[in-house]
């Protein structure tokens, strides 16, 4: 099955998902030709090549001469009758206008009928939209997947004055999308990408096990200072997910994520390693490696459950020097573990005991009771720790 992942962390407008559905492989040319069916008049469609922070994509300009008048949904509708364009690509188009008009309507008490769509309803939007399902069409993607949302912070200016980000539309429209922000300031989710996503977007997460054909890059109007302002669309087709084998006891499917880091203070790694494990990591670690430019520098490993692998990699960006990280996914195989207490002269210790099959393979005193023993009764850690060695044999035996 061919399917597509939107990521979305510098956040979607309609102007980008059409530009990295171009930068991925749309023929625009042909979207052209299909966008031309629709009675729209006189427009400038400019397709460039736009800078944003580090990272090239794709922009996309709609020029119109004249100001647009404010259209209803029934103008959208009757529009979109008359199109000779695919009957799949109406119908989404379609379902999208009518999404945006049940938010707009429930916003002003009005029925979704009497909406006068203003940004929305302009000639930019319409082919924002339209091009939208297009351009999944002529890639042939069967179903999309979307990231959580960053949808930026502050305030914004529109036709009935100053909002809040997320302006009030948006908001109702990404209801139980997860949505998230990185305090920067701006509206990051527009109004026509909250539509666009929340209505053809299957599900919202990490992304899928895909093999990777095509990567498109969409960029924003605006260049935001720190941070690439790109939406970024992966194509290819869904490879099934490597799962637990029957009758294997401990295997289970995690989250690797990795970064290399040389600007950083140790103190903050300490730090990080604490914020991490408390929001559910399983294992936090760090080694050695020679960067660029001759300089050594720390390779951090977070490992997670796959469905906490988004918030450990915005807690990585937020705590650590970062600038990007690597998320794949791994197997791993773990032993079953429990703990029982031996009674040793110094005192009580838990100690882990690892089994495969129920024959014993591993046994380790837990550090913080002997530790704690060793500093109370002033012996060397080392005695406690075979002391407990010694409890459990007996105990065993």
């Amino acid at each position: 099955m061919r399917q597509a992942y939107l990521d979305c962390s510098s956040g979607i407008s309609g102007d980008m998902l059409l530009a990295a559905l171009l930068d991925a492989g749309v023929d625009a040319r042909r979207l052209l030709r299909e966008l031309k069916k629709m009675r729209l008049g006189f427009y400038e469609f400019k397709l460039t090549r736009a800078v944003r922070g580090n990272l090239v994509g794709a922009r996309v300009d709609i020029r119109i001469p004249a100001q647009q008048p404010p259209r209803k949904l029934g103008d959208i509708e009757e529009m979109m009758g008359k199109t000779e364009l695919a009957e799949t690509v109406k119908e989404k188009a379609l379902k999208i206008f009518r999404r945006l008009a049940e938010a707009e309507g429930k916003l002003h008490n009005l029925p979704p009928g009497e909406v006068h769509f203003h940004e929305v309803g302009a000639v930019d939007a319409i082919i924002d939209i339209v091009g939208a399902c297009l351009g999944l069409e002529l890639l042939e993607v069967s179903e999309l997947t979307c990231s959580p949302l960053n949808v930026g912070g502050g305030r914004v200016e529109a036709e009935h004055g100053s909002l809040p980000v997320p302006a009030p539309a948006t908001a109702e429209l990404l209801k139980e999308i997860p949505i998230y922000s990185t305090g920067i300031e701006g509206e990051l989710v527009t109004p026509t990408g909250a539509a666009i996503v929340s209505t053809l977007a299957a599900s919202f997460g990490p992304m899928p096990a895909m093999k990777v054909e095509r990567i498109g890059y969409g960029a924003g109007e605006k260049d935001i200072p720190g941070q690439a302002n790109v939406t970024r669309l992966f194509v290819g087709e869904s490879v099934e997910v490597v799962k637990a084998q029957p009758g294997a006891a401990g295997d289970e499917l995690v989250s690797v994520i990795e970064a290399n880091l040389d600007d950083m203070s140790p103190q903050l790694y300490g730090y990080f390693v604490e914020q991490a494990l408390a929001a559910g990591a399983l294992d936090v670690t760090c080694s050695a490696v020679q960067m660029k430019k001759n300089r050594p520098g720390l390779l951090v490993t977070v490992l997670c459950a796959p469905e906490s692998s988004d918030a450990l990699a915005e807690l990585l960006f937020e705590q650590t020097t970062t600038i990007g990280l690597r998320i794949y996914e791994a197997r791993r195989k773990v032993l079953e573990r429990e703990f029982v207490s031996v009674e040793t002269p110094y005192g009580e210790v838990r100690v882990k005991v690892a089994k495969r099959e129920g024959k014993v393979l591993n046994v380790a005193p837990e550090y913080e009771d002997c530790q704690r023993l060793a500093a109370e009764k002033s012996v060397p850690l080392k005695e406690v720790i075979l002391a407990a060695h010694l409890a459990y044999m007996k105990r065993t035996d």
